[in-house]
């Protein structure tokens, strides 16, 4: 099979907010095209979602891709190369490696609940990538859809034509050969010269037991050919190839791949770490001058603990983590001790979901029984030396003295939400020390754009938000910048000792209010010892909340039957001597539910 002539290739991307219907659409295209027959589609729903917890959840996490043959009403075959996206904000690098490789986008929005936070995030994207979009209205059966009212809305919000939008249900089939079409008509082709050097994007990579790390390309200029010699620009390092291919979703291989075209190549790499995302690949022996330019790298905004239960799994998990990194490059992590929790892993994610999801995979795919930290973000401290340092670890800050600044990080975040929610929106962003930039109107419904520091937004803000807008308000943020903050070192002490874990940075104003939850909980959860137990949250050295949980006792008078009462009193003395001993030498045992139950504590 030979490659494809360029003016008969589109490559394009889905994009849309989350549950649009992008990987439902999907479905349908390989399903029209004849990429899979009727019986391998038979009771599968969203074929490109392959992760067990992808189809749980409903969500897109990793980007795939698919080739596609279709023949047109002008009688002429062309070749589609098409790119599932993940909807959520903790994914968006996802979205911009896939974006890179194509040349257009359809634009997907739901016609009953019209353009939300997602959408417009994904659509800047693909027009930052200069895509050509098509806006296809999905779901319009259904009865409370408004395709009229959602083309005006996407013409007032994102400004784009959407006149001629492309009406489809993706779940019955209805008007999805317009879109084929669409794509054929109003997609551009991709450019790219046969005869050049060989100059390939590296768009994603994976490891796969049996083949090695399999490498997702599109080649830009020349011909990708098996057998022979390729070199990473980033690593420098060289390879043969071994296997050229495409997806149609099975893995098809062929023995080259021109200019314009999307596809793998197997090369025995090892480590998924040697293939940087966004690298070139050129010819070893000519190579290319300029790099292609490439992505920013994913870089982790949210950091939290990860720390086995039972201490002997500390190895089992270091594999497991070794492992995940190998399919996403945007998991970090590196080794950390706690005093309380034992031997552990500080590592660092894209936001909460994709700290939610990686925590799943841990337990799920390698049968591991984790504890989490509260999550907390990075922090650039500004010393009186005049040095600068980044924190991710509440535990590891200086002492106070030697602190000129601290710098936290912003984030400005888009909120759409429904007219009557729009208080208590409002309200949640001003409590979480937002400050509000503008408020529009996009047809019944408000556009927020707020200011907020993110570490009130990594610890429970999009549940808050969920549940304050009985679950309409869609939200989708973007890193800003740092700025200057009071903030203060809360630890937790129990019976005098320090809890690492329990650590964390506040806002001065916030600390008491967040210290007093913290020891409520955690005299609940501490059962009584022999001797009672203080539990104060302190700042420095001043406490600023305390409670106490009591002893247990026996009862050392029962023996005494009348009497003079400084006998009994000379039990009790005797008694309470006893348990002052305890206190001073007595160990707490804190159980981990304890743990896990305190770092939930919402404030």
């Amino acid at each position: 099979m030979t490659t494809a002539p360029i003016p008969n290739i589109r490559n394009f991307s889905i994009v849309a907010h989350i549950d649009h219907g992008k990987s439902t659409l999907a479905d349908r295209l390989i399903q029209m095209t004849g990429g899979l027959s009727d019986r391998e589609m038979a009771g599968k729903e969203q074929v490109l979602d392959s992760m067990d917890i992808e189809r749980e959840r409903g969500i897109t996490i990793k980007a795939q891709t698919v080739r596609l043959k279709y023949r047109a009403k002008d009688g002429k075959d062309y070749i589609f190369n098409l790119m599932d996206t993940p909807g959520h904000v903790d994914f968006a690098y996802e979205v911009s490696r896939s974006l890179a490789a194509c040349e257009g986008s359809l634009l997907v929005v739901d016609a009953s609940q019209g353009v939300e936070a997602q959408t417009l995030a994904n659509v800047y994207q693909a027009l930052d990538n200069n895509h050509e979009i098509v806006p296809v209205l999905n779901k319009v059966d259904l009865p409370a859809a408004e395709p009229e009212k959602v083309k005006q809305q996407i013409e007032d919000v994102i400004g784009i034509d959407a006149s001629d939008a492309v009406m489809i249900s993706a779940k019955t089939g209805l008007g999805v050969p317009d879109v084929l079409e669409a794509i054929v008509n109003r997609l551009p082709p991709p450019k790219g010269d046969r005869e050049a050097t060989l100059k390939a994007l590296l768009v994603d990579s994976w490891y796969d037991v049996y083949l090695g790390v399999v490498v997702l390309i599109r080649v830009v200029d020349g011909v990708m050919k098996k057998g022979s010699r390729i070199r990473m620009m980033g690593t420098g390092a060289a390879y043969d190839i071994e296997r050229v291919g495409f997806f149609t979703p099975k893995m098809q291989q062929v023995d080259e791949l021109g200019p314009g075209e999307i596809g793998f190549i197997t090369a025995a790499i090892k480590e998924v770490a040697d293939t940087r995302v966004g690298d070139t690949i050129t010819d070893d022996r000519n190579p290319v001058k300029e790099m292609l330019p490439g992505f920013k790298p994913a870089i982790p905004v949210v950091f939290c603990g990860l720390f086995p239960v039972d201490a002997d799994d500390f190895e089992t998990l270091r594999a497991a983590m070794g492992k995940l990194r190998l399919n996403d490059a945007s998991f970090s992590f590196e080794m950390e001790t706690s005093a309380a929790l034992g031997f552990g892993f500080r590592c660092g994610f894209l936001g909460l979901l994709h700290l939610e999801i990686i925590q799943e995979r841990l337990s799920r795919e390698f049968d591991l029984n984790l504890i989490a930290t509260a999550p907390s973000v990075i922090y650039k401290m500004k010393l009186t030396d005049g040095s600068e340092i980044e924190i991710h670890n509440p535990v590891d800050m200086p002492d106070v003295v030697k602190i000129a600044e601290i710098d936290e990080p912003w984030i400005e975040a888009t909120i759409l939400t429904p007219d009557e929610y729009l208080g208590s929106v409002l309200k949640l962003c001003q409590d979480r020390r937002g400050s509000q930039k503008e408020l529009t109107y996009v047809g019944s419904r408000a556009m927020v754009k707020y200011d907020l520091p993110l570490n009130e937004v990594v610890f429970d803000f999009y549940d808050r938000l969920k549940s304050v807008s009985k679950g309409y308000a869609s939200f989708d943020y973007h890193l800003t910048d740092y700025k200057p903050a009071d903030l203060v070192k809360m630890q937790i002490l129990v019976n005098g000792e320090p809890v690492d874990a329990l650590s964390m940075l506040v806002h001065r104003t916030r600390a008491e209010g967040r210290g007093r939850a913290m020891v409520e909980k955690m005299k609940e959860l501490i059962p009584p010892h022999m001797f009672q137990i203080p539990i104060q949250a302190a700042i420095g050295g001043k406490v600023i909340a305390r409670e106490t949980v009591r002893a247990l006792r026996k009862d050392v008078t029962a023996k005494c039957y009348g009497g003079d009462i400084t006998r009994k009193r000379k039990l009790l003395e005797k008694q309470k001597e006893g348990k002052k001993k305890m206190r001073q030498f007595g160990k707490v045992d804190i159980p981990q539910e304890a743990f896990i139950a305190a770092l939930k504590v919402d404030s």
